[in-house]
């Protein structure tokens, strides 16, 4: 079990990591990281490599929201569906960057000054308060513990392999399911594809698919169990890639066999018919939601353990009682709610906006807003935008874009359509059904 403890203790290790890494030798943790591939506990609830953030990243990015990207296509037509999923998707990919080198630039800050992380698990909020200040850790933590809340949609924080995989299973399975049986259905009679018709369909459609690549509120706690943090950077983009294919050919077959339909129908499931294969989608899709849910209230247990003074504890039964008053308020938000698909467009403008688009952005220009900053900077900027000024003009054009297009518009949009579904629905219709 030595291999294994080592393994554990890589994740938390010194800035050895670093220097091994950016040297590009071979570090300890890649042969730890051999070692424990033979691991079965190691496999199953701690991986730290590549393969186990990609699964994770790959396998969470869409979730649920895969069932209503046919939907935004029918709010938005089918060529700005392609073209937002494309230019969100790389937006994406580029402030999930950001983050990562935040990240690196506070951990190197603080391994310098002599600081341990051992039994801690960073996280995005006290990356902001390292770097910015109190002030912005309050922002950070706002915005990302909220967007959790009503989310609980996003990654596995510890890069646990085997369920990292099942759910990447499910989510393919189910993208090329709703593909295949759409072709395999053809179009309705009469099918049209007038979208999009209103500017409030329009800018909601925009939004859900702004939320759809905006599943990076836990980059800093993924990166934080890599053993290899620094290739986050290239894995991420990777995942993003890899949705690409199950969001654009999912999506678009479904718009094209039921055209205008889905304004009525923003789960997906309600129109493709009745199969073996759309149950086992609609089982596969559901196992997928629980294991996520469980992963996904894990940065939210970590903030309020940290709260209570209870992330050090080692007692599991103190622990789980002590998570309870954040599992309780989700289920009821989930109760009360009967649908998903406007909440995906309100949470995508109101809050991913900020958490995962602009907070990055901004951080990441006031952090390197010096020169002595820029010249001792932990990460430089990358070889395809190797000048400073550059990556200032693309961190200006994603905050403003964000929030006059995202927040702005997208939540107007977003947030008249959820009055709508409340009002068609009322707030407590699930509990009396």
């Amino acid at each position: 079990m030595s291999g294994q403890k080592q393994a554990e203790d890589s994740i938390i290790s010194s800035s050895n990591v670093y220097e091994n890494d950016h040297e590009g030798g071979t570090s300890k943790e890649e042969v730890e990281e051999d070692h424990s591939v033979f691991s079965m506990k190691n496999a199953l609830w701690h991986g730290g490599s590549a393969w186990d953030a990609w699964f994770s990243c790959s396998s969470n990015q869409v979730a649920q929201v895969l069932l209503t990207l046919p939907y935004s296509f029918s709010q938005l037509g089918m060529v700005s569906g392609i073209v937002l999923q494309i230019f969100y998707g790389l937006l994406g990919s580029w402030t999930a960057y950001l983050i990562s080198v935040l990240y690196i630039e506070y951990r190197n800050r603080k391994e310098k000054e002599g600081v341990s992380f051992k039994n801690h698990v960073i996280q995005w909020f006290e990356v902001l308060d390292g770097l910015l200040g109190p002030y912005w850790k309050a922002i950070g933590l706002a915005f990302n513990c909220t967007f959790l809340l009503f989310g609980s949609v996003i990654q596995l924080i510890a890069c646990a392999r085997i369920w990292s995989f099942l759910g990447l299973g499910m989510t393919t399975y189910t993208a090329w399911y709703m593909a295949i049986a759409a072709l395999i259905h053809g179009q309705v009679d009469g099918v049209q594809h007038s979208g999009p018709k209103k500017l409030v369909l329009y800018f909601t459609g925009a939004t859900n698919i702004l939320y759809t690549f905006g599943g990076h509120a836990v980059t800093v706690e993924i990166m934080h169990a890599m053993w290899k943090p620094r290739k986050f950077k290239y894995i991420y983009l990777m995942a993003t890639l890899y949705v690409f294919t199950l969001t654009l050919p999912s999506a678009s077959a479904v718009y094209w066999a039921f055209g205008d339909e889905l304004l009525n129908h923003s789960n997906a499931f309600s129109l493709l018919p009745k199969t073996r294969w759309r149950d086992a989608a609609v089982i596969l899709m559901l196992i997928h939601q629980f294991i996520t849910f469980g992963f996904a209230c894990t940065p939210l247990y970590f903030v309020w353990e940290k709260v209570i003074g209870m992330h050090d504890t080692k007692s599991i039964f103190l622990r789980a009682l002590a998570r309870l008053p954040v599992v309780i308020p989700i289920w009821f938000l989930a109760i009360i709610f009967p649908f998903f698909g406007p909440i995906n467009s309100a949470v995508g403008a109101l809050l991913v906006s900020f958490t995962v688009y602009i907070i990055p952005a901004l951080a990441h220009m006031l952090t390197y807003r010096k020169a002595s900053a820029r010249q001792n900077a932990a990460e430089k900027p990358p070889r395809f935008l190797p000048s400073w000024s550059a990556m200032y003009v693309l961190n200006m054009f994603v905050v403003v874009w964000v929030l006059v297009v995202g927040f702005g518009f997208g939540g107007w949009a977003s947030m008249t359509n959820f009055v709508r579904q409340v009002d068609t629905f009322g707030l407590f219709a699930k509990c009396y059904q």
